[in-house]
């Protein structure tokens, strides 16, 4: 049965929800490693559209709001981490508390100047109740900007967001070129409430710039499995004096 029968959610799908929650540590970046891929894979839909307007749109700032423990948990954006195209692209809002954040989130989703919206927000307090969730949901329908609301060291409670996942770091792929140099990140992500997708587990990376996704029991494919016939055993000899043999 096809992925598209069975109803699973893949990168790529058009039919991206506006307001989703993505629940995470604090002390491992992955929910806004997460936050970001998933961000990055609807702008890059948006921009493969057809419309004319996409590539203007594409460049429209995002804003990035967080509360001032989650600021002290997990820290603040660091500008030369960011993917290179959104580098000059992020507006960050630390907010005094959830309900400056919450304000800050609402009124940024009523922007369509703004490409997305990015929040974080830590712990379970009182003020995001479920009529808080749904304004957000309302004001990213309405206005058509997306949320992505990073829930640090929190417990999923009732909410109105379209789509839910869990998300911590997964071992990284070994680099092509040079096995001490650190790997690109990649997540395990459960998707556990959609409303048009059913839940399921995906390993997650995005190192060509593009969202991808296999299976935990996928295997993973070989990086060196495109290089040809360039790697094999030296013998002691330089790659380019093996070249000339």
């Amino acid at each position: 049965m096809s992925e598209a029968r069975e109803g699973r959610w893949q990168p790529g799908f058009a039919d991206q929800p506006l307001h989703s929650e993505i629940f995470a540590s604090a002390g491992d970046a992955g929910g806004a490693g997460l936050a970001l891929a998933l961000a990055r894979d609807a702008l890059c839909i948006a921009n493969e559209s057809g419309d004319p307007l996409a590539e203007k749109q594409d460049r429209r700032q995002v804003l990035w709001v967080q509360d001032r423990r989650a600021i002290q948990r997990s820290g603040r954006p660091y500008r030369h981490g960011l993917p290179s195209e959104l580098r000059d692209r992020i507006i960050h809002v630390e907010a005094k508390n959830p309900e400056d954040a919450l304000f800050a989130l609402e009124e940024g989703l009523k922007c369509r100047d703004f490409a997305c919206v990015i929040g974080e927000i830590s712990g379970n307090p009182r003020a995001l109740d479920f009529t808080s969730s749904r304004r957000l949901s309302l004001a990213a329908e309405k206005h058509g900007v997306a949320l992505w609301l990073v829930r640090l060291d929190a417990v999923p409670e009732l909410s109105s967001a379209r789509m839910r996942w869990r998300v911590e770091p997964a071992p990284s792929t070994s680099p092509r070129w040079n096995a001490a140099a650190p790997g690109d990140p990649q997540w395990k992500a459960e998707l556990f409430r959609a409303r048009s997708h059913a839940p399921g587990q995906w390993i997650l990376r995005n190192d060509t710039g593009r969202l991808q996704a296999r299976r935990p029991s996928d295997p993973v494919a070989a990086n060196t499995q495109d290089i040809g016939d360039l790697v094999r055993p030296t013998v002691g000899r330089s790659l380019a004096a093996v070249a000339r043999m």
